[in-house]
């Protein structure tokens, strides 16, 4: 619920610090004294339009705060931390709107702030929706569409409905999705086609040259290696007679082998005088065998190797193959191994695609069957809810001053079924006897149609297994219109009624509303430097004789009248008996 309001420089609110309870809250006092610019103020913060306009006149800008309380697992709570709103422990979120004056050329500019997080003024709408719902001349747009009207007949035919309706929708959005698969495919056949022929080709030539994993870049070091096979050859017969020396030769003393030989002996001999030396001589040895495993393999390898052109031309040859398939599926052979296998499975769909169809023409029959059976179920319980809240609202009209009222809820078949079911829902209103049912846009004036809206809100509020998410706040504003004495004291025990188990506010003129109140809040202005103002003092609770004079003072224009004090203070006690 919304625990308090601060308003500064708003229209001719300079300060004023707005606290509300549970219950019913009314809010009164004199035309023009700043009841308006408390909604206004209270709209922005639910995320309503700004208008510059609104400002104080002399003010560089309006600030409305507001603290709101919410409940644990609430989805306005869980929407306002995921903006990274600060929330205390107790569940209380600060709210801010501030509006610049600006000028004629350069508008004032509109901030949101929830929880000390500056936000989108979108996000306001978004916590406002779960927390507050607005009655009044500029809301019952909402009462007038169709899809509202059938939102609150589902809300008042219960959980079990809502849950029906929800798997309405989810089977609605699945048969949406094959349906869309199904015309691709269908569409799509040629094409399909077109693909799967050039995969063939493709996979074909892959599987004629079979290529092997790491097969490109072994034959690229086997064509190098035979393309300098006689370099190759020259540079290991060098290094072998640089290690062991040339047999041919005269002289060997100077070969790498023998050098170290003899350095391994001179060290050896010296070693028995010194043991460093000795240390040095094994590893001289350890030198000599590896010198001489190195000459072994350089001769290895000088013999085996050997210039053989045909074996060069079937590696270039074998080559070509590799750098054909490279060029059109992949960077080397390691790509177009993996291509091969993509397009496999990708050919074994496109193949299997007359089946897929098959599959998803059964899969969307079925889906259609499914439609079909929950949306004649949603009708069915559509049509026997819609018999009952007419007669629930036609009741409550009865005690609005709209005794001879009646509220039709048609429902119908809808111009193209959606997913929320295959019905168009309307509600009409039959304003006396003799007169023809009009929708509720057309067949009811702005009064009527607030006392349409209370007397539905109450319905939904207290009907048994209702579905409906009752919000935390009510706000009226011209509920009680057109009406007055007893009619009037109907609508106050309406309103009172509804706040039994939510916040309500309500902004009147007639004492009969505002003595069922649980509290009464009263709205004057002042006079600073010869302008209205209207300030922290100004906006007050009354109660016990101060709230007689201002219920006196609604009755009959004066507070100080005998009569009209002792008509308030019937109203009172009769309001405090039911």
């Amino acid at each position: 619920m919304i625990d308090e309001i601060r308003i500064e420089d708003l229209g001719v609110i300079g300060r004023a610090h707005v606290r509300l309870g549970t219950g019913l809250t009314v809010l009164t006092g004199e035309t023009g004294a700043g009841k308006t610019m408390v909604l206004t103020a209270l709209g922005l913060l639910l995320g309503g339009r700004a208008d510059p306009a609104t400002v104080r006149t002399g003010a560089t800008g309006a600030a409305v705060e507001g603290r709101v309380l919410l409940a644990p697992g609430s989805p306005a709570l869980a929407r306002a931390r995921d903006a990274g709103a600060e929330v205390d422990d107790d569940g209380t979120l600060v709210v801010l709107r501030t509006v610049g004056a600006g000028t004629p050329d350069s508008p004032g500019r509109s901030r949101a702030y929830v929880g000390g997080r500056s936000v989108p003024q979108g996000l306001l709408a978004e916590i406002a929706e779960e927390l507050v719902t607005v009655h009044g001349q500029a809301d019952q747009m909402r009462l007038r569409s169709a899809v509202r009207q059938r939102a609150a007949l589902d809300a008042f035919a219960g959980p079990e409905h809502a849950a029906v309706i929800a798997e309405h929708a989810t089977t609605w959005a699945e048969r949406a999705r094959v349906q869309a698969e199904l015309d691709d495919r269908v569409a799509r056949g040629q094409e399909r086609a077109r693909e799967a022929e050039l995969l063939r080709l493709g996979l074909a030539e892959v599987e004629r040259v079979a290529p092997q994993p790491g097969e490109d870049l072994e034959l690229a070091a086997e064509a190098e290696r035979l393309g300098n096979a006689e370099d190759l050859r020259a540079a290991a017969a060098g290094a072998h007679v640089a290690l062991v020396g040339d047999e041919d030769a005269a002289e060997v003393g100077a070969a790498a082998v023998v050098l170290v030989e003899e350095a391994r002996r001179s060290l050896e001999h010296a070693g028995h005088h010194d043991r460093a030396l000795a240390d040095l001589a094994v590893r001289a040895a350890e030198a000599g065998y590896l010198l001489a495993d190195l000459a072994t393999e350089l001769s290895t390898y000088v013999q085996d190797l050997q210039a053989d052109p045909a074996r060069l031309d079937a590696v270039q040859r074998r080559r070509a193959e590799l750098t054909g398939l490279t060029r059109s599926y992949g960077e080397d052979v390691g790509a177009v191994l993996e291509w091969a296998r993509g397009a496999s499975d990708r050919l074994l769909d496109l193949d299997g695609g007359q089946e897929r169809v098959a599959e998803l023409t059964a899969q969307r029959d079925a889906l259609d069957a499914r439609v079909r059976e929950l949306a004649a179920t949603i009708t069915a319980t559509r049509t026997r809810a819609a018999t009952r809240l007419a007669d629930a609202v036609t009741e409550e009209l009865a005690s609005l001053a709209m005794a001879a009222a009646r509220l039709e809820v048609r429902v119908g078949p809808a111009d193209e079924p959606g997913p929320h079911g295959a019905d168009h829902v309307e509600m009409l209103l039959v304003p006396h006897a003799g007169a023809p049912a009009r929708p509720l846009g057309k067949g009811a004036s702005g009064g009527e149609l607030s006392r349409v809206m209370l007397a539905l809100e109450v319905a939904l509020a207290t009907a048994e297994g209702s579905g409906a998410a009752t919000p935390g706040t009510f706000v009226f504003d011209e509920v009680d219109a057109g009406v007055g004495g007893r009619a009037a004291t109907q609508v106050g025990e309406r309103l009172a009624r509804l706040a039994r188990g939510t916040q309500v506010l309500v902004v009147t003129h007639l004492a009969q509303v505002a003595a069922c109140a649980d509290r009464h809040l009263v709205v004057t202005k002042s006079v600073a430097d010869g302008v209205d103002v209207v300030t922290e003092s100004d906006v007050r609770e009354v109660t016990g004789d101060d709230r007689v004079r201002e219920l006196a003072r609604m009755l009959s224009g004066q507070d100080d009248s005998a009569t009209a004090r002792a008509h308030a203070a019937e109203l009172l006690a009769q309001s405090v008996g039911r």
